[in-house]
């Protein structure tokens, strides 16, 4: 991903303001417990903010993970931007922009947001989660012109390649969302799917919360999915399959059809299937269909933080352990100083399996949450409620 390496230069020089057309600096943010620092940056309309991540004798300028931006050039663009006013002495440089590479497609790409009040231009939708290289996702927006495929995946260079391969197959069915999906489900209508594509998705068989089959997964899956519409569970891993055997049929899950099977040969491969297959690896199927319609979700949340704003006790209030509530959890994980009279806070919280990771800025007159909201989940707004009661000081 994009950054820079620089020699040590002094910070104050950085301000807010203009650095050219397409970049402002909203504000520069002090580690409380490093020397690195945050700038808060705003590239064509979208915030996101630059790591400095300083050692002795260099420092490197890079994305911030949680706000970076689907289109990679948005970094570059803005990292040149700030190096060229600052007038940095640059070591190494991966900046560069390649006029002739594929251009991604604003067309297709959707953020979170789009979903709070989306209409789909399709009947019939379909959405595959983790769709990795896009084979499958590609050839099944070929072969359904008229239904809308939605793809979900959470590595940003995926995503964004396959939003060039959209580009350059002429396809006009196809939304890509790099997000996580166990959040991005939540935003879905009721009753609308067709089926839900999960392609081998990684076991994670030493760390089982982060799994993408989850009971409250299904429970989402079937709400979405219409009646007959089916989930559809594609792995290598035997693990993988009877915990999601187990996780199909647990008490949690309502009323369904089930239907297994064992090293089916599908349409289209992928790179990733076809090396197990060399292999000789046994893959599994698990379909799990929708047998009840579901009631219509409503999404009227609001996260707005009325009445907060930074005092200086909040900084004696907050603790960096994480608080665990009933169905979800809040922790703060990073302080940064803006000057002296404003704060911005890193944290994770939400539903235990599917957690959200944002950052909250304050001053003297606001507080929000930069980048963008959460998830409008039940789960996330009792959490953000409680978040406001810490920082209501």
């Amino acid at each position: 991903m994009p950054h820079i390496t620089v020699k040590p230069f002094d910070t104050s020089s950085i301000k807010q303001g203009k650095y050219s057309e397409k970049t402002e600096v909203l504000f520069k943010a002090e580690d409380n417990f490093s020397s690195d620092e945050l700038i808060g940056v705003r590239h064509e309309g979208e915030d996101f903010l630059l790591h400095l991540k300083k050692n002795s004798e260099s420092w490197l300028l890079k994305y911030d993970k949680v706000t970076r931006p689907l289109k990679v050039n948005l970094l570059k663009e803005a990292i040149a931007d700030i190096s060229e006013v600052l007038e940095l002495d640059v070591l190494q440089s991966n900046i560069a922009i390649h006029p002739t590479k594929i251009p991604i497609s604003n067309k297709y790409e959707k953020t979170i947001e789009d979903f709070i009040n989306i209409e789909f231009p399709f009947s019939s939708v379909s959405i595959e989660v983790g769709f990795g290289s896009g084979k499958h996702l590609l050839y099944q927006a070929a072969k359904n012109p008229n239904r809308l495929f939605i793809g979900i995946e959470i590595h940003t260079p995926s995503a964004a390649q396959v939003l060039k391969q959209i580009t350059l197959l002429g396809l006009k069915n196809i939304w890509v969302v790099n997000y996580d999906a166990r959040l991005l489900l939540e935003m879905i209508p009721s009753n609308i799917c067709h089926k839900i594509f999960v392609h081998f998705p990684v076991p994670w068989d030493k760390k089982p919360h982060r799994r993408v089959i989850s009971p409250s997964f299904v429970e989402e899956s079937m709400r979405v999915l219409e009646v007959g519409g089916r989930l559809e569970l594609r792995t290598d891993s035997p693990k993988y399959f009877w915990y999601c055997m187990e996780t199909f049929l647990g008490e949690n899950v309502a009323k369904t059809g089930l239907e297994v099977r064992k090293n089916e040969a599908l349409e289209i491969t992928s790179k990733y299937e076809a090396r197990w297959l060399k292999q000789e690896k046994d893959i599994y199927d698990v379909y799990i269909t929708s047998t009840e319609e579901s009631e219509a979700r409503v999404l009227n949340f609001d996260f707005s933080f009325k009445n907060v704003i930074y005092t200086k006790e909040i900084l004696d209030k907050i603790s960096y352990k994480p608080e665990l509530f009933k169905g979800f959890f809040i922790h703060f994980e990073r302080l940064f100083r803006v000057g002296d009279e404003a704060i911005l806070i890193k944290l994770a919280f939400g539903s235990f399996d599917r957690p959200e990771h944002k950052y909250i800025y304050l001053d003297k007159f606001k507080a929000y949450y930069f980048n963008s909201n959460p998830v409008k989940t039940l789960t996330n707004y009792k959490t953000h409620l409680k978040i406001m009661e810490y920082l209501n000081v």
